[in-house]
């Protein structure tokens, strides 16, 4: 499989030198541009068309929202367009995100992640899941829960799962949530632990360990944390 091909666009000169480093000892990256200016980005982009673009937002002329927003409309009529944008920000406000998001970014990394974690936010967003800092995981599900969905009425004890990605459907299809697991996942996502839910829920503990065991095994990951990041992935809303 060839390297992935990266342009890393980052106005901070010891940050950029220092992802650069990093990327160099990755067998599978290869960094093919890098920018410290939105316009000299949006250049980049344009001219290597990237696996995965790696945009901050704060950026000297245009910010990295523009960015993206021009480089989309940019490459509207391209059919086999593929380049995946990784958005990584010291800006945690709710406006940032959603502004990203709906210009096009496909995950949102926040600077205070190691660089193992940025890699796999990488890897991860250059295959096709939308990488979602858990840092920013609260804004995220504010804001689907202010989004209306409509839920069949004769769903029964399950909830089905409006979800980005058709495999996410598929997994809840065979695997549905109760709504006890569904309002325990809503507040493993909000950051509550097992002795908060167990009070907020009026269940014991040991009843929270039994629904969170479920809970990771019908999603198929194994820890709370990734529990909570496929949830925002898949747009789980109450």
């Amino acid at each position: 499989m060839s390297p992935l091909k990266i342009v890393l666009i980052e106005d901070h000169e010891l940050t950029r030198m220092g992802l650069k480093v990093a990327f160099q000892q990755q067998p599978n990256f290869n960094l093919v541009g890098e920018s410290g200016t939105g316009l000299g980005g949006l250049s980049l982009l344009n001219q290597y068309q990237p696996d995965v673009a790696i945009v901050d937002i704060g950026l000297p002329d245009i910010d990295g929202i523009e960015l993206i927003r021009r480089f989309r409309k940019m490459n509207a009529d391209q059919e086999t367009f593929s380049t995946k944008i990784l958005m990584l920000t010291m800006n945690d406000s709710e406006d940032a995100v959603m502004e990203a998001f709906t210009a096009g970014a496909d995950s949102y990394c926040m600077k205070q992640a190691d660089i193992q974690e940025l890699i796999v936010a990488v890897n991860e967003t250059h295959a096709g899941y939308p990488y979602i800092d858990p840092a920013i995981a609260s804004i995220v599900l504010q804001h689907l829960r202010r989004t209306p969905v409509s839920v069949p009425e004769d769903q029964g004890l399950t909830v089905s799962i409006n979800a980005i990605n058709t495999e996410y459907q598929q997994l809840l299809d065979n695997f549905p949530l109760t709504e006890r697991e569904l309002e325990i996942l809503e507040m493993i996502v909000e950051g509550y632990r097992n002795a908060e839910i167990a009070e907020r829920s009026h269940i014991t503990i040991g009843t929270v360990k039994t629904h969170v065991r479920n809970i990771l095994n019908k999603l198929g990951v194994d820890d709370r944390t990734k529990a909570a990041v496929w949830a925002l992935r898949a747009g789980l809303v109450n």
